[in-house]
């Protein structure tokens, strides 16, 4: 898998994943969407671990920094 995250990207993602745990461990967010949300920021932090982001492939979507050669 080639990355096609930029450092920007991941980070927002692991800020939002860590958005979504507050709520859902806070109690603010409960039941099927606290769930959703707690899956849904284990995605982005995975997502952001690996640089690569699946939804990006099919558009083409690249947010990596473009090496001068």
């Amino acid at each position: 898998m080639k990355k096609n995250m930029g450092n920007a990207d991941r980070i927002i993602r692991v800020l939002i994943a860590a958005v979504f745990a507050y709520l859902y461990f806070s109690g603010t967010v409960t039941g099927t969407l606290g769930l959703v949300l707690v899956i849904l920021g284990g995605i982005f932090v995975l997502t952001s671990l690996v640089g690569f982001c699946p939804l990006y492939a099919p558009f083409g979507m690249n947010t990596c920094a473009k090496k001068s050669s």
